[in-house]
This record gives C-alpha cells, sequence and structure tokens, in this order.
C-alpha cells in the first residue's frame, strides 16, 4: 500500500481517485449550484426597477416571472442533486475508510489487543467512522460549496451596492473569528465525548464477561459508579456542544438583521451614502435576497457545528488508530525451506511486547512426520498453531507454511495447505453438508465422502432422515461425534498439513478411542502438529517441549 494513503487525508484522496466520475459530477453540480444561487435576485431587480420606472409590460413580468420561478426551481434542484452526491461521496469514502482500517488490523502487533479493549476499537470503526460520514453529508464538501457560494455573492453585491460589500467585508471577519472560537471549544467537548463513549463501550463488554465475578463478590455498586461517571462525562461534554450551538445561530440572524437595517439607513440619509449604496427599489430586494444568501451558509453552519466536530473528533481518533505502528514483516524464507511443510527459525514472540512467550524459537517438520507439542498450561502451545496459521506474526524470526509466509497464504487456498481441529467444535447454522464444506462450492460430493470415511462417520451421517442435507442442530451429534465432523471438515481439501489442539482432552475413554482411531487414519501420509497434555496419545515421532521439560525441571 502506498504510505500516502496511511493518513486519514491520503485515504480520502485515494477515494476521490477511484471514483473520478463521481466526483467530476460532484463538482459540476456544484458549478451550476453556484451560477444558479446568483441569477435569481438580478431577475427579481430587473422586473422591481421595471415596475417601478413604469416602463413595465404585461408579457415582459410575465416572462421576467417565469424566468425568475423557474431559476430558482432549477437552483433548488441543483442544491438537492449537490446533497445527494455528496451523500454518495461520503459514503465511498468511508467504505474506503473501514477497509484499509481493517487492512491496518492485520498488520498490527499482538501487544495492540491486549491493550486496547475490543469494545473501543469497534466503537473505531462504528461510532468514529460514522461521524466521517456526517462529516461529508452536513461537513466538510457543503462547507467548501458554502464558501465558494458566499465569494460568488460577494462579487455580484460589489456591482450592485459598493457599500454593502464594505459593510459584508467588515462584519464577516468578525463572523469567522466568533466561529472559530466556536469550533475550538466545540471541537475539545467532542473529543471529551467520544473518549467517554469509546469507555462505557469498553465497560458493558467488560461488564458482561465478569458478571459472575461482580456478582460473587458483591461489586455491582462499584461497576455502577464507574458506568456512571462514564456517563456522566459524555453528558457533560454534549452540554456544553449544546450550548454554544443554541446560541451560534441566533448571532448570525441578530448580525444578518443588522447589516440589511444599517443599509436601508444610510441610503436614505444623504446624497453620498446613495451614491455609495446606489439603492433603487430593485436593488433593494436584491441586495436582501443576497445578504440572506451570505449568511444563511453561515447560520447552516451554525446549525451543523455539532457534527463537524464530531466528525473532526471522530476524524483525531482514526488519525491515532492509523498511526499505531506496525509489526515488523520479515522477509521471504529461503528457497531450500519451500518444500519443508513447517520452517520456524529464530522466532520471538509476545503479546505485550515486554515478557517473550517465545524466544528464539525453532522447529522443522519434514513431510510426514508427526510431532507431539508439549508443555504445562500457559506455556503458548495454542498460540504457536496461531502463529502456524497466521492469525499472528512473530516479533523476530521467521514462520514458514511450505515456502510461504502463513499470513501471504490466499484465503482459497489455505484449507488445502492445512487443517486444524480444536477442543470445542464450532457450528456453522446449515445443513451437515454445510458444516463441512462452509459454503464452499469448490468441494464435490466425493470429496464429502472420502473426508466422512477417514473420519468415520460416514455410515452415521447416511442414516440420518435427509442424510448430508439434514438441519445440524447441537443434539444431532454427541459431543464425539461433533469431533469426528471436524476431522472431517479439516481433511475435505486433503491437505497435506494437519493441526490438532487438544481435541480429545474432554472426551470420555470410549469416545477418545474411537476419535483417536480416526486420527490415525486422518493422519496418514501427512505432517501432523499435535498439542497434547497427555503424552500416550503421541504413537511414534517426536515430542517438542514448549517451556521447560519435566526432566529440565528436576535438574
Amino acid at each position: 500500500m502506498n504510505p500516502s494513503t496511511h493518513t486519514l487525508k491520503g485515504i480520502i484522496l485515494s477515494a476521490a481517485a477511484m471514483g473520478p466520475r463521481l466526483t467530476a459530477c460532484l463538482l459540476a453540480v456544484i458549478l451550476v449550484s453556484l451560477v444558479l444561487g446568483v441569477l435569481p435576485p438580478l431577475i427579481l431587480q430587473q422586473a422591481i426597477d421595471s415596475l417601478t420606472a413604469g416602463s413595465a409590460t404585461a408579457k415582459g413580468l410575465l416572462l421576467l416571472g417565469l424566468l425568475y420561478f423557474g431559476l430558482t426551481a432549477l437552483s433548488g434542484l441543483a442544491d438537492s442533486a449537490k446533497e445527494s452526491y455528496i451523500t454518495v461521496f461520503g459514503q465511498k469514502v468511508t467504505h474506503h475508510i473501514r477497509t484499509v482500517m481493517a487492512q491496518k488490523l492485520s498488520r498490527l502487533p499482538a501487544s495492540y489487543y491486549t491493550t486496547h479493549e475490543g469494545g473501543a476499537v469497534a466503537s473505531l470503526f462504528v461510532n468514529d467512522v460514522d461521524t466521517i460520514e456526517d462529516l461529508f453529508d452536513s461537513g466538510i464538501i457543503s462547507m467548501a460549496a458554502d464558501a465558494l457560494k458566499i465569494i460568488s455573492i460577494l462579487i455580484t453585491v460589489f456591482f450592485l451596492s459598493p457599500g454593502l460589500f464594505l459593510l459584508l467585508l467588515m462584519a464577516l471577519p468578525l463572523l469567522f473569528l466568533l466561529t472559530r472560537a466556536f469550533q475550538k471549544r466545540m471541537l475539545a467537548a467532542q473529543v471529551e465525548n467520544r473518549k467517554a463513549v469509546a469507555g462505557t463501550n469498553e465497560i458493558i463488554p467488560e461488564t458482561m464477561h465478569t458478571i459472575r465475578t461482580i456478582r460473587l463478590t458483591g461489586s455491582e455498586e462499584f461497576m455502577e459508579r464507574r458506568y456512571g461517571a462514564s456517563i456522566r462525562r459524555s453528558f457533560s461534554a454534549m452540554e456544553k456542544t449544546n450550548f454554544y450551538d443554541s446560541i451560534y445561530s441566533p448571532i448570525i440572524l441578530t448580525t444578518s438583521a443588522f447589516l440589511i437595517a444599517l443599509m436601508c439607513i444610510l441610503s436614505v440619509s444623504g446624497t453620498d451614502f446613495t451614491a455609495l449604496f446606489g439603492m433603487t427599489a430593485g436593488t433593494a430586494a436584491a441586495l436582501i435576497a443576497y445578504v440572506d444568501k451570505v449568511f444563511s451558509p453561515l447560520q447552516s453552519m451554525g446549525m451543523e457545528i455539532e457534527n463537524i466536530q464530531s466528525a473532526m473528533a471522530g476524524a483525531h481518533r482514526i488519525r491515532e488508530f492509523l498511526g499505531e505502528k506496525e509489526m515488523d514483516i520479515p522477509e521471504e524464507s529461503p528457497k531450500e525451506t519451500a518444500s519443508l511443510p513447517l520452517s520456524i527459525s529464530h522466532m520471538t514472540f509476545a503479546y505485550d511486547g515486554d515478557h517473550p512467550l517465545f524466544h528464539d524459537f525453532s522447529l522443522t517438520a519434514r513431510a510426514g512426520e508427526k510431532i507431539t507439542i508439549a508443555g504445562r498450561t500457559g506455556s503458548g502451545k495454542t498460540t504457536l498453531f496461531k502463529l502456524i496459521c497466521g492469525l499472528y506474526e512473530p516479533t523476530e524470526g521467521t514462520i514458514t507454511v511450505f515456502g510461504q509466509r502463513p499470513s501471504t497464504i490466499p484465503p482459497e487456498d489455505r484449507r488445502k495447505t492445512f487443517g486444524i481441529v480444536s477442543q470445542s467444535y464450532p457450528m456453522v447454522q446449515g445443513t451437515v453438508r454445510d458444516q463441512i464444506t462452509l459454503g464452499d462450492s469448490r468441494i464435490t460430493g466425493e470429496d464429502i465422502e472420502r473426508a466422512l470415511r477417514l473420519a468415520g462417520l460416514y455410515d452415521s451421517c447416511m442414516n440420518l432422515p435427509e442424510k448430508l442435507d439434514t438441519p445440524c442442530t447441537e443434539g444431532l451429534f454427541s459431543q464425539g461425534e461433533f469431533q469426528l465432523l471436524a476431522i472431517a471438515r479439516a481433511l475435505v481439501f486433503n491437505p497435506p498439513l494437519l493441526l490438532l489442539d487438544e481435541m480429545t482432552a474432554s472426551l470420555d475413554s470410549l469416545t477418545e478411542k474411537r476419535v483417536m482411531a480416526a486420527l490415525d487414519r486422518a493422519s496418514s501420509k501427512r505432517t501432523v502438529l499435535s498439542i497434547s497434555h497427555r503424552l500416550y496419545e503421541q504413537q511414534g515421532g517426536r515430542i517438542v517441549w514448549i517451556g521447560k521439560s519435566p526432566a529440565a525441571e528436576k535438574n
């Protein structure tokens, strides 16, 4: 990925570049909206001036009236089209932002997940990215279009009334400074609110996860105080933004009315002022319309300033996420390891960065070899499997499966490369067939039959009411049969590498014998890595200890 797209600005620009037609249409609609927004008051001026001068004809007034209403209607349609294009553009950008953020997640070290709660990360993808869409719907592009509208109107006002142009030039900088002051205060309040929302999102899953401990220890009141403090923090921030939002629009309306009144008073105060303001009845009507068009964007900005600042706060948090340090991805392994089912070379890995779970660990598995991974609880056996599967990247060193880093193996090739059977069976919604195929249309009926026969579950499946099309429910199979189904799922693509994660730990002795017989059949002509606390499961092959072996501990 281009480094420039790692920033929020770069992501937005790359999204615009991916949709040039949409971007061009949006710019064209904004330009048409600007032109149509300036013309109607000029038509109104001509109609009123011709009436006051007595030179108007019925036909001429009718044409001017139709032209005025036609241009006004077209201006409204152009504004509606502009808002629609802005919304579509915002949705495209936010979709691209979520895509880049998801890619960023796969490149973050494991320490990020141990120091950031899942609720806070989910809040980034949902709440904060949604505020970016709000920024487009009612903020950044609309503000740019409104700024261009103000400039075009000021140019028109200059030719109609130099005096009013000077009044607006004096008033707009003051209103701009006022707006900036409101923005800064509301941005600080919205950042505080986003942090409070993220904190609340962390507390809720934490409470659900530890609800039994909370009840046993009588800590309900403590958790209530934590949750209440987070809610009050959010409410306090929202009260600040609501206060600034409530007083901004009245200030804009009052200033607009004051300038119109001052213009009218000065235009009749003397000949010098009359010449400066250039007032005729038609000019006065046009200028009043233009003043409203100048202040209307500012008033609208005041009404939407809360959304804008909320979006800026969300953008701030997203920029922090995109700035998180990524893993150092090692170079591809040497060519001589390409044929090895598994090669781990001088691998170091730590979740928190300070206490390595593995340090300078190496392991090589050759074709057809059977290896049992042994070690005490918490020594890192399951973590090793996650590293082999590419769910984590090593901090140092390399891991390759048939010469490839596991994380670089295409998703459609992973089940063909390695199969994994875990302690519990992760059932999916659907039929027995779906449990094996997982919706992969490449798997044939012959593939399913071969896998079920290896697992020793084919006859049981054929005796079901609808055979493989029987809906799979929790009570359909015993625990041991579900483990056999898991073996069939792992073997359906006939992978050369099989990973067995403590899969017989919770089975009774009779069921365990049936599962072990299935594993014997499944292990033939494959490389097998098996996690086990009980070494009698290891039938031939070698044992690799993670952490200290019992013999080493005795010494």
